[in-house]
């Protein structure tokens, strides 16, 4: 019995996506992103304070046909900017997305997710939550398909 309930664990969380990890550096995705040639998505959240923020996260960025295009294609990086004061970065880390946020948001869009090839050029960006999850996530990926070609 034990060994049948162990088969069957291990059957079931063989076909489950693992979730992708996120980072919190430019440089970093930027080396990974190269290595592995692959895009880098970036999103910039307020993840005490932005609704649409925070449902992006909840809802959009575990699906499993998002998992499955970030496991593939991407190198996912979030740049968070949190307003209370029990939820503030440390000031190295918001340096860090200070400059990210300089570089590919400068009109302080949230939610805003950005494409960005392994040389750091943006390719498109998205602002919002998504009225489509589905499209969204299909968008991404054709977007992707384009620019490999």
């Amino acid at each position: 019995m034990k060994l049948l309930l162990a088969l069957l664990f291990f059957i079931s969380t063989s076909f489950v996506a693992t979730e992708p990890e996120w980072k919190h550096n430019l440089t970093d995705a930027l080396q990974v992103a190269k290595k592995e040639h692959k895009f880098i998505l970036v999103n910039f959240s307020g993840s005490d304070w932005c609704g649409p923020c925070i449902r992006l996260h909840k809802e959009v960025f575990v699906m499993e046909n998002f998992i499955k295009v970030a496991n593939d294609k991407l190198v996912l990086l979030n740049a968070d900017f949190p307003r209370y004061k029990k939820n503030q970065l440390p000031p190295a880390q918001q340096k860090i997305n200070d400059d990210i946020a300089e570089r590919y948001n400068n009109k302080g869009v949230f939610p805003l997710t950005v494409l960005v090839d392994e040389k750091g050029n943006q390719i498109k960006s998205w602002e919002g939550f998504p009225s489509s999850p589905t499209e969204f996530i299909a968008d991404i990926q054709q977007t992707i398909q384009d620019h490999q070609n």
